[in-house]
């Protein structure tokens, strides 16, 4: 009795490996051949005559029944149906309480299935039912978190045309398509630009509705014109008002071609990274500011020259970082990296993203990339309005 226990439990066990459902299906059919030393195949409910077929057939596919009466049985609610024409035949409904898959049909050669088998039958087949049943609604599930997901995505603002830029986004897993990383673009007066990278705390859904709530305050803030240490300060303040918001850490640089100055903020984000015009990298020293959301404030800027042949270089933590290794250490491997004179700014976060192998992070990656552009005719317009 206890072999032919373990012998069940081992056939269950063996049933519902993966949200798969023709595997599920193919894993019934598998265990029931084995159990009853016949043909296994499955017939799906609802099915048309002209449409149907016999699905993940495990066995010698000529001894099953006429097709046309398996799909008779399908159709109806019956729970175990005997066919003897052609041999001795079982059906079970694949079926879990009220949800109706289709029916495992069983033949074989000799003699006719005994109530045991049949019991051990329908239990194989009731497993995969629910399996079935497990596997649609998490299909169900993923098709409404894709869908707000992509509700949820965003295209960074255009910068002005004296500016080339360059975003990557790497959400981490195979099935998210947008985390709590972000990278924005705000076109200012006199040929500035705003770029921003931020980071909310946590993954997934919840970390992106936090992230297009961080992301749709900088738009209406930055649209003031103010720089960038006060629009982290505002948007502290915003985010700590609100007690369920996650906390973010986040970059800001106003770029300014005119002057040829960068202005950085930072609260609690790592430092951006300049790529000089001979492709040697090396790390923007930026005052650390608290992040956002913790109401402390405390925010400074630092202003750089930055010439028209380097790259600014603005990312997300998981860029670079990797578990049990400090973040100096990390760092480093990104300040070591080389790169040729001629690589323009999509080349060159193509380049980063390689050399750091980011497709195999693990936490979401976000890159942005800048490079000055000569506009003459927007210097010209600049001292026109005494800049």
């Amino acid at each position: 009795m206890s072999s032919r226990l373990t012998v069940l439990r081992s056939a269950v066990a063996g049933i519902g490996t993966t949200l798969d459902e023709k595997t599920t299906c193919a894993e019934l059919t598998k265990a029931a051949a084995e159990h009853t030393g016949g043909t296994a195949a499955i017939v799906r409910y609802g099915a048309e005559e002209g449409e149907a077929e016999y699905e993940a057939v495990s066995g010698d596919r000529t001894l099953l029944p006429d097709l046309r009466w398996a799909v008779d049985v399908a159709r109806r609610a019956d729970s175990r149906v005997g066919h003897e024409r052609r041999g001795p035949a079982l059906c079970v409904p694949l079926a879990t309480g009220e949800d109706r898959y289709g029916v495992l049909v069983c033949v074989r050669d000799y003699g006719p299935f005994t109530p045991s088998e049949a019991d051990v039958l329908a239990l194989l087949a009731e497993r995969a039912a629910s399996t079935i049943r497990h596997a649609r609604e998490h299909d169900r599930m993923s098709r409404i978190v894709g869908d707000l997901q992509r509700a949820l995505l965003a295209e960074p603002g255009r910068p002005h045309p004296n500016l080339d830029v360059a975003i990557r986004y790497l959400p981490v897993g195979q099935r998210a398509l947008v985390g709590g990383d972000w990278c924005e673009t705000v076109r200012l007066h006199f040929g500035r630009t705003l770029l921003v990278v931020g980071d909310v705390m946590g993954h997934g859904l919840e970390a992106a509705v936090d992230m297009t709530a961080y992301r749709s305050a900088l738009r209406c803030i930055a649209s003031s014109d103010l720089p960038p240490h006060r629009v982290l300060r505002q948007l502290d303040d915003l985010a700590s008002s609100e007690s369920d918001r996650r906390p973010a850490t986040c970059l800001i640089a106003r770029v300014d071609p005119v002057r040829s100055q960068v202005t950085l903020a930072s609260a609690g984000h790592l430092p951006p990274a300049v790529i000089g015009g001979k492709g040697d990298t090396s790390l923007l020293p930026v005052p650390v500011g608290p992040p956002l959301g913790t109401g402390l404030g405390g925010y400074e800027p630092a202003t750089y020259q930055l010439a028209a042949d380097e790259t600014l270089l603005l990312f997300t933590d998981g860029l670079v970082e990797h578990r049990g290794e400090d973040i100096d250490q990390s760092l480093d491997r990104l300040a070591r990296l080389r790169f040729t004179v001629s690589q323009g700014v999509e080349t060159i976060i193509d380049t980063v993203l390689a050399s750091l192998d980011a497709r195999h992070a693990e936490d979401d990656v976000a890159v942005l990339a800048s490079r000055l552009r000569h506009r003459p005719h927007v210097e010209e317009e600049a001292v026109a309005f005494g800049r």
